[in-house]
């Protein structure tokens, strides 16, 4: 089937505004490590896709999907030791205190969880976080995206707050300490309503808000304030865990906090859906305690078998290394690029996860959100798949697979110096 066909039946059969990546979409019918491939046989470096996080179709990870898949799969209501085996891996590797956890099929799911423990917690209601995030699409949790936010949503929208998201290039605020006093405000507001604060919720690396330059221990002084406030902090890991930092395992480990609840989702079992709360004994008490909460297929032995079968590939294949030295060569790769294009505003970089900021007016900092939708479609004309992000829409999101290797970042860099050398040639 053509690709107008298949967009027409989607429409048909999904309804309209079903999302698409690209002006036009990408038919992929093959995936292999780093690489993608689509109904013509063309063949594209994955520079975006987190799903697959130790790469497309990864033989350990299907190895034991196939293997449990013939043995079991049920309810995770009956006893299985592959659930138990897996929960007690994934807690070791967070520090001391978050020790048990909730296995689910979406970060959604696992976001949606973790609000509701922050309120069994707090006895409050109140939700702190910024104006350009993403942390799913259930009727409460898609109430935190000011960007995305639906048009209708139960009235949920009262118990939620916004903060600026931080910005690096804009924003002079070295040490959180400007976003800190942002979340006190937000936090005085709740308090003030009568609906109380009960938690902020972050990613650490603020990936959909462009992923900004920050030092470590940034977000210290904000934990501080939720704490002297009596509120949670949860951090979605969704994106920034599972060592894709680089320098830790978990993003919040870098940034020098400790979160009372850690979300996880897409890449935990590589494609094939799970996700999980990692929380401590006395909050998951209380939760348990408090809602009568089960879930049919989290942690269902086929979903926990290719979980693990994750962690053995970040372990044995060092990949956490990996991120970390891909991670600097991309920095330094793109640095060459701004100080090439004066069009790059800002070169971002945490691990495997890198990319730039693109201005429109270098001088006064003004965003090319419409630039930078060319170089995205240019990108994918040329075989490379990257998306943007951030407020302004005007930063390059790289976040490839953990097997992102030397070589397929250099296609990668060197593709984009020729888009952007062409693209600027048209100007």
């Amino acid at each position: 089937m053509n690709n107008t066909k298949l967009l027409n039946k989607r429409r048909a059969l999904l309804g309209p505004n079903v999302p698409t990546f690209y002006q036009h979409p990408v038919h992929i019918v093959k995936g292999e490590d780093v690489w993608l491939w689509d109904a013509y046989g063309r063949r594209y470096l994955d520079g975006y896709n987190n799903v697959p996080h130790v790469g497309h179709c990864n033989p350990r990870v299907v190895e034991a999907i196939c293997t449990q898949s013939r043995t079991l799969n049920v309810h995770s209501r009956y006893l299985h030791d592959t659930l138990v085996n897996y929960v007690e891996r994934l807690v070791a590797t967070f520090g001391e205190g978050l020790d048990t956890a909730v296995l689910t099929c979406t970060g959604s799911e696992a976001n949606d969880i973790a609000l509701r423990m922050a309120e069994a917690m707090t006895g409050k209601r109140g939700i702190i976080a910024t104006d350009a995030t993403y942390h799913g699409n259930t009727s409460l949790v898609s109430q935190l995206s000011a960007t995305n936010a639906p048009q209708f949503g139960f009235g949920l929208d009262q118990y939620v707050r916004h903060v600026q998201a931080p910005d690096s290039l804009r924003i002079d605020d070295p040490q959180g300490l400007r976003f800190a006093a942002q979340v006190q405000a937000q936090i005085e507001a709740l308090e003030r309503s009568g609906i109380g604060f009960a938690a902020l919720v972050v990613c650490p690396l603020f990936l959909n808000e462009g992923f900004p330059n920050q030092a470590p221990g940034w977000l210290q002084a904000t934990e501080q304030v939720v704490r002297a406030a009596g509120g949670l902090l949860i951090c979605d890991e969704v994106q920034s865990g599972f060592a894709r930092s680089g320098s830790h395992f978990w993003a919040h480990e870098k940034q020098g906090v400790k979160p009372d609840i850690v979300t996880l989702g897409k890449p935990m079992g590589n494609g094939y859906p799970i996700g999980a709360v990692v929380t401590q004994a006395d909050t998951m008490a209380r939760f348990r305690g408090g809602y009568r909460y089960f879930n049919t297929f989290g942690g269902n032995p086929v979903a926990c078998a290719a979980a693990m079968a994750v962690l053995d590939e970040i372990e044995q294949r060092d990949l956490q290394a990996n991120a970390a030295r891909v991670g600097q060569l991309a920095g330094e790769l793109l640095q060459a690029l701004a100080d090439k294009y004066s069009v790059i505003g800002d070169v971002r970089q945490s691990g495997m996860v890198f990319g730039v900021e693109l201005l429109a007016d270098a001088t006064a900092l003004t965003p090319a959100p419409e630039f930078t939708d060319q170089v995205v479609e240019a990108m994918r004309e040329r075989g490379v798949l990257l998306s943007k992000l951030g407020l302004h829409k005007n930063t390059l999101k790289i976040r490839p697979p953990m097997t992102f290797a030397p070589e397929h970042l250099a296609l990668l860099v060197s593709t984009l110096d020729g888009v952007l050398a062409d693209l600027l040639a048209q100007a």
